[in-house]
């Protein structure tokens, strides 16, 4: 409804006025003026008593760009940001949907960036971040992962979260297609159609382990194809690619030019033995074409301080580094200093990551075993990062006294979350409707307390499809 305001306009008897239609930041108003001002009386009029004119201002346009129309919300960021507010309101939910370490920061970090503070490291660096921790990323991708990068191919941003959105947006084009194996991160269909791409998933198997069939890549590659996205360890499995498998990969990747690779490797310190980590780069032939992605988030528990970089060919970089420039300049400077702390701890995070990494595993061990106890629950065990993608499917159609339907993924997540009070994230997030993320990123007392929870929850349920 269109809104209206006043106006004091000279007025007279015998001044007879018109109406002249002006433009506003509002719209289009009427406003009233004397017949003195259009005959060139001028200011004759002001001597006359003001009057009141009522103004029609025309609504805003509140319309919003069609590619961000498209992009869905993060459903990770959603359930996390319910379970908070049902907490504020004084419901105990537990909650394990969110990917980020119960761990703090370690001290050795945490220091360094309040040294830096101290010492007045407060200033902006230069757009690709930090000479000093360039090196340093340098010597680490070389030490750990067996790449050979320079200073110049290297480029510092906000979070690994923001290399991935840039290095899509640098490298991709409207009409060009993204390969997502699937379940996959939330974000990265969501990346795609920022950048105008066509988000193309891969479907995998439990019985694969949700690892990808270098067979159904062929099938799908074609003269649109251009980035395929590997994260191993994986968000939401866990699964990790033995380099065998990345190997066989690689042989398709080769015979099309056009196609890159972008490996988010943020997970690779997270990793259970006898389970390895390979750098996709590091395969022969692809140093060339793909983007290696990497930060401080996960294994150092540094998810607030915003740090991760991209290493890939210096074309790569210098093109996500435009984008950056116009976007938000370098990282923090004190983020910076931590994150090159977190470098010198030692090979692969030293003591500190080691001691996280043991703690995650036994969560792990506790929560499939326990797991492995409910009827019709499938699993498979990951061998890295903080989660379980657990197949809950033979529940589907299950019919709940006070709740409804079970239908699929989002109503088991709902049935939990009222009848255990406990928030995971529904498999649909992840192009896999079969499954539930649960995240162990958690106290062992508070995963005990879910796991009860849980199991009381479930034991109202009986699977209506027979199981394997």
């Amino acid at each position: 409804m269109a809104s209206s305001s006043s106006l004091s306009t000279p007025s007279s008897s015998s001044t007879p006025s018109f109406t002249l239609p002006t433009k506003t930041s509002l719209g289009t108003s009427s406003v009233s003026f004397p017949r003195a001002w259009e005959s060139g009386q001028g200011m004759r009029a002001t001597q006359e008593k003001p009057r009141t004119v009522a103004v029609r201002a025309e609504a805003v346009d509140a319309s919003i760009s069609p590619r961000v129309s498209a992009l869905r919300p993060s459903k990770t960021m959603a359930i996390t940001d319910q379970a908070t507010a049902l907490r504020q309101a004084g419901v105990p939910v537990i909650g394990l949907a969110a990917g980020e370490p119960d761990f703090d920061t370690p001290a050795a970090i945490a220091e360094a960036g309040m040294n830096a503070i101290r010492d007045g490291s407060t200033r902006y660096t230069p757009n690709a971040g930090t000479l000093e921790l360039r090196k340093a990323i340098c010597k680490k991708l070389q030490e750990e992962n067996g790449l050979s990068y320079s200073p110049d191919q290297v480029l510092v941003s906000n979070g690994a979260k923001q290399c991935i959105t840039q290095a899509v947006l640098a490298v991709c084009s409207p009409g060009d297609e993204v390969l997502i194996p699937a379940p996959y991160w939330v974000s990265y269909p969501e990346m795609a159609r920022l950048a105008g791409a066509t988000p193309v998933i891969l479907p995998t198997s439990i019985s694969d382990n949700y690892l990808l069939r270098p067979e159904s890549l062929a099938l799908l590659i074609n003269e649109n194809s251009r980035i395929l996205i590997l994260c191993s360890p994986s968000n939401p499995t866990g699964s990790v690619y033995p380099k065998e498998l990345l190997e066989e990969i690689a042989g398709i990747v080769r015979k099309h030019p056009r196609l890159l690779v972008l490996s988010d490797e943020i997970y690779e310190h997270i990793i259970y033995q006898p389970a390895k980590h390979t750098s996709f780069a590091a395969l022969p032939g692809m140093w060339d074409r793909t983007l290696t992605v990497n930060g401080f988030s996960k294994a150092f528990a540094m998810t607030g301080w915003r740090l991760g970089y991209l290493a890939a060919p210096k074309h790569f970089v210098l093109a996500c580094g435009k984008i950056q420039s116009q976007f938000t300049s370098g990282a923090s400077s004190i983020s910076q200093k931590a994150g090159l702390a977190a470098l010198n701890l030692g090979y692969a995070g030293g003591e500190a990551v080691s001691t996280m990494v043991k703690a995650f595993q036994e969560r792990r061990d506790y929560l499939v075993r326990n797991f492995r106890e409910l009827p019709g629950v499938k699993i498979s065990e990951p061998q890295g990062a903080f989660y379980l993608f657990i197949d809950f499917s033979s529940y589907y159609g299950c019919e709940v006294e006070g709740f409804g339907t079970i239908n699929d993924s989002e109503s088991l997540s709902m049935f939990l979350l009222e009848k255990a009070q406990v928030a995971l994230v529904p498999g649909d997030a992840f192009g896999d409707d079969k499954g539930v993320r649960i995240s162990y990123a958690a106290a062992m007392s508070t995963l005990q307390t879910a796991m009860g929870k849980i199991k009381e929850a479930m034991a109202l349920l009986k699977p209506p499809v027979a199981v394997e």
